[in-house]
């Protein structure tokens, strides 16, 4: 009975690889665009006290604070309520984007904030201006500072696409529960789907390991 079942499993996998397909597609484009948002916002809100800073952390706090299958809810089912129509892959994009960018936003924050405020002020004092210093002295030491929290950030958004599911997407989780329709073995199933979001997660866990070691080991000095 295992080997009916796994030659009905292999009779999926092309739809295994499709699954596999969107979900790096969505969450390359939810990483880029989220990085952005991210980046940006962060700047932004390492001003502390300032009116956009307020702004930003009520952005922060409402989407770090509820969970993302509401905030996808909110995207696909109400917005189109008020004339918002998007597609379920938009939808998804937008979401994903907007849930990475506001973890990504504290992360930069609370670089730039752990960069010497000694470095901005000598780069002042020879003439440049507030944003020049940032562009050119703070902002590479804190992206610098922040990459392996960023890149752990990325796994964690690869991992929360697998809720895009529930809103008819054909990633690997739904290419999973159409399979374990036909295929009831839940083990053999679902173990697959485990072994596929590794394959994409590990390139980054790795990526993640090596440069976390180089920062302890000072080899990455600012």
């Amino acid at each position: 009975m295992w080997g009916f079942y796994f030659d009905q499993l292999m009779n999926s996998m092309p739809m295994f690889y499709k699954g596999m397909g969107v979900t790096v597609a969505i969450s390359a484009l939810s990483l880029v665009g989220g990085t952005i948002i991210g980046v940006i916002t962060g700047i932004l809100r390492s001003n502390k006290g300032t009116f956009m800073s307020r702004i930003l952390s009520i952005y922060v706090d409402f989407m770090r604070g509820t969970p993302f299958l509401i905030q996808l809810f909110i995207i696909f089912f109400i917005l189109p309520e008020f004339g918002l129509q998007m597609e379920a892959l938009t939808a998804a994009v937008v979401s994903l984007t907007l849930y990475a960018g506001s973890y990504i936003c504290e992360i930069v924050s609370a670089s730039i904030q752990a960069v010497p405020s000694g470095q901005e002020e000598a780069c002042r004092s020879l003439g440049h201006t507030r944003n020049q210093a940032m562009i050119l002295v703070v902002l590479p030491q804190a992206l610098r500072m922040a990459l392996p929290a960023l890149v752990g950030q990325y796994v964690l958004l690869i991992k929360d696409s697998s809720i895009v599911s529930v809103i008819g997407l054909t990633d690997i989780t739904r290419a999973g529960w159409l399979t374990v329709q036909r295929v009831p073995e839940g083990i053999m199933v679902f173990g697959l789907v485990g072994i596929l979001y590794f394959v994409v997660c590990y390139p980054l866990i790795q990526l993640s390991n090596i440069l976390e070691k180089k920062f302890s080991t000072g080899e990455m000095k600012l």
